[in-house]
């Protein structure tokens, strides 16, 4: 499995082993409230379930579609819930001295697949230059910081923005 295809369908089983080690072996809520307003009504089930139907209809449509548009839509998600997720978890974990639900996932799943999915995007020719995998990353910073600022809330506009990001990227590819 060395294929972007191939590797992106990994993904959701990554974030459901993610979502195991957070909710059922440990409590990742009761750790982020000790240090996080609450400012997240939705269960956790419903954001896993919201959060993965989303991630498999962008697999779904990079499938058919193949083109860069639908592959930056996949890689902005997987950015923004794994990527920065990992990050989060890693840094508060320091940050308070305390273990956060969720670490062992991201550390060891979230940072290791998507490196692989990177590079595969790189190799195909999904991303053309550091430039737009940075992009992508600051993207992805602000969109899971009005995440856990705001709610998830957040989601339903990326959802809005992301058919003009498809269009835009796919422009953009034919210069």
């Amino acid at each position: 499995m060395k294929g972007f295809k191939s590797l992106i369908i990994l993904a959701p089983l990554g974030y459901a082993l993610h979502h195991y080690e957070e909710h059922v072996i440990f409590n990742f809520r009761e750790w982020r409230l000790k240090y996080f307003l609450d400012n997240n009504a939705l269960s956790t089930e419903e954001v896993l379930l919201r959060l993965m139907s989303l991630l498999l209809i962008a697999i779904i449509i990079h499938t058919i579609k193949n083109n860069r548009g639908s592959a930056h839509i996949v890689m902005f998600f997987l950015m923004t819930t794994q990527v920065v997720n990992a990050l989060f978890h890693i840094f508060f974990s320091l940050y308070f001295l305390d273990f956060s639900p969720g670490a062992i996932t991201a550390t060891a799943l979230y940072l290791p697949a998507n490196y692989l999915i990177f590079r595969a995007a790189f190799n195909e020719g999904y991303l053309r230059s550091t430039t737009e995998l940075l992009l992508l990353f600051l993207a992805a910073i602000l969109t899971f910081t009005l995440f856990e600022l705001t709610g998830p809330m957040v989601i339903g506009y990326s959802i809005v923005v992301m058919p003009f990001y498809y269009k835009l990227i796919n422009r953009l590819n034919k210069f």
